[in-house]
């Protein structure tokens, strides 16, 4: 037999990971393997795979390992590399935890998208710095069906297409990725948000994920979704010098984005883990065939 991995399963707010500890980067996770774990049916399940690798250890974060011990190697559900993903944060957060690599209060997790600070609280909850938001200019739009809508060009590390519409249904299924024009906007693809109010600073979305279809929650798209909501209401914290919170609703529970007025952006949710065991290395290799 071959030697078996070790792999874990947590979510924040149902955005599902399998999480693969490999502090020394010693496994080739190919986009294949990547695919093969996270197939809900064949494999183990999740909108993607936390590769859990010491920074010092890998080639895009060695230049952040005097400032986070920890690197977050995401990858999408398809196998693609992202650059970021919020809920894979605070769920990675809580995995070093669960290991004892770290304690509540704070610690650091470098990206790809940079090094970001998060906080474990006693209640379980996990606050995450994700930077700040860029706003880049040109009209966007967003088509389901015959309908099309205008949509806020927000980037959180990654890129947002976020469209406020009557009724999430009018979304469709989001398995496959929205048309949004002009193409060239996002020449690596987009992460598609459907916004409808809920009342004063309170919103519910559902997103398409590039890579991972619709998901029961988006970290990136929740922040980008509040940073679209504040500048909709006519608000920015830059200019008023008051911190602007926003309560997010996504299928898979409800998540708190604040905006400070430096444009830092921070979030807050849950993090569990719900199973650890090995994955039969056999199997791996049967799947990859």
């Amino acid at each position: 037999m071959s030697t078996p991995i070790a792999f874990l399963k947590g979510h924040g707010t149902e955005n599902d990971f399998v999480i693969v500890p490999d502090p020394e980067n010693a496994l080739d996770l190919s986009p294949a393997a990547v695919a093969a774990l996270c197939d809900r049916r064949a494999g183990i399940g999740g909108d993607g795979v936390l590769h859990v690798v010491r920074s010092a250890a890998h080639p895009e974060a060695r230049t952040m390992a005097g400032e986070a011990e920890w690197f977050m190697d995401y990858r999408n559900g398809d196998g693609s590399v992202a650059e970021m993903c919020g809920n894979g944060v605070r769920v990675f957060a809580r995995y070093l935890q669960h290991a004892g690599h770290v304690a509540e209060g704070d610690l650091v997790i470098a990206t790809r998208a940079g090094v970001r600070t998060v906080h474990i609280a006693k209640n379980g909850d996990v606050t995450v710095g994700m930077g700040r938001a860029r706003l880049p200019e040109g009209d966007v739009t967003v088509t389901v069906d015959e309908r099309s809508w205008p949509a806020r060009n927000v980037n959180m590390g990654n890129p947002h297409a976020v469209a406020f519409v009557a009724d999430l249904a009018h979304a469709g299924s989001l398995y496959d990725a929205p048309p949004v024009s002009p193409a060239a906007a996002y020449p690596d693809g987009v992460n598609v948000e459907f916004v409808v109010d809920r009342g004063p600073r309170h919103v519910a979305m559902r997103v398409h994920e590039r890579g991972s279809g619709e998901t029961r929650s988006c970290g990136t798209g929740a922040c980008a979704v509040a940073v679209a909501a504040a500048r909709r209401d006519g608000t920015d914290p830059a200019v008023t010098g008051t911190p602007a919170t926003y309560t997010v609703d996504v299928p898979g529970g409800r998540l708190v984005i604040t905006e400070r007025p430096d444009g830092e952006i921070e979030m807050t949710g849950p993090a569990v883990i719900v199973a650890e065991g090995e994955i039969d290395a056999d199997w791996l290799a049967q799947a990859l065939g």
